[in-house]
């Protein structure tokens, strides 16, 4: 009988989560693997800023944070494939590495979490209200569609965010913070339609946003795999689980990420879907200028086939490029 294969991932409860149903996915094909937990930079230093992590002389660029360790235990063969959450994985891999397989999408919409019951109803008429997220493209957003919120950041994982949440509003400092749904729901916390939950004996009123009017970020509610690019044997495993629609919509978000050189400080939403029976694929974006926090953003909407989803990044570059010009 042949060894199992090892899995890594981070240690947060989500990560194990999500390392769960990779790791059922694959019994389910009557392939064994076992779960080696990594802990990376980004789980060591909750104290720091997404941002404070590019900084100084040991710096972290882009959203390696979360992905470094975990990279460097695949080159010591340590681990056979490691579990991301994809929005946290950079779309310029080292040349050694490339995800080679995602499971099937979660639903991917933001929530907004508060303890005041209709807040939220309108994300326009939060005037003066102060709200908590990690994520540039959720406060550029935020900021842009309504000019007054006041958006502060907040560090930690899914559960920790929420004690914050419960205890600052206790004292009148944030009255609300935003979360990715998937989390929410993959950790059994949230349950989609509901209003609100008990958390901890506090009631938490959630308003999941119109991904239409709030877009998510690129590869948010997908679960990345990551190889060794020589490891043929755990690609061949992997294409077992492998969810084709879900790879062909990241594929096209991250493609239009690379174009744009986006790093983990680039406020950009991204939105995928399919259409004429999935033989189509389009793709929504809204991109902000790092630069100029009261510009407005780039908005653009391509469509085009399926079957090459790295062709809309290109368009839509070139509907960039055309704007600039």
């Amino acid at each position: 009988m042949s060894q199992p294969f090892l899995l890594g991932t981070r240690g947060s409860e989500l990560a194990l989560a999500q390392a769960a149903m990779t790791r059922d996915a694959l019994a389910a094909v009557g392939i064994a693997c076992e779960v080696k937990v990594i802990q990376t930079i980004g789980d060591k230093r909750p104290d720091l800023k997404l941002s404070e992590f590019s900084q100084g002389e040991n710096a972290v660029v882009d959203k390696g944070i979360f992905t470094k360790e975990l990279e460097e235990a695949l080159l010591r063969r340590e681990i056979d494939f490691a579990v991301h959450s994809l929005k946290d994985v950079p779309t310029e891999l080292g040349p050694e590495f490339e995800i080679c397989a995602t499971l099937a999408r979660a639903e991917t919409p933001d929530v907004l979490l508060t303890t005041e019951e209709g807040l939220g109803a309108d994300l326009t008429l939060l005037h003066g209200r102060t709200i908590a997220t990690s994520a540039v493209r959720r406060a550029r957003q935020l900021s842009w569609l309504c000019r007054d919120v006041k958006v502060v950041d907040i560090r930690g994982n899914v559960p920790t965010r929420i004690r914050k949440l419960v205890a600052h509003a206790a004292s009148g400092d944030w009255h609300g913070i935003l979360l990715a749904r998937a989390g929410l729901e993959r950790l059994g916390i949230y349950t989609p339609g509901r209003e609100s939950f008990d958390f901890e004996g506090s009631t938490v009123f959630a308003r999941e946003l119109d991904e239409r009017q709030f877009l998510p970020a690129a590869g948010q509610g997908a679960v990345g795999i990551e190889i060794l690019k020589e490891s043929a044997a755990v690609r061949e495993a992997l294409a077992r689980i492998s969810h084709a629609p879900t790879f062909t919509r990241v594929a096209a978000e991250r493609a239009f990420l690379a174009a744009l050189k986006a790093g983990c400080q680039t406020p950009v939403g991204a939105r995928t879907w399919f259409e004429d029976g999935g033989a189509t694929l389009a793709m929504a974006v809204r991109v902000f200028d790092e630069a100029d926090p009261a510009g407005e953003p780039f908005v653009a909407e391509v469509r085009g086939a399926a079957s090459e989803p790295e062709g809309l990044a290109v368009r839509l570059m070139e509907l960039k490029s055309a704007k600039l010009s």
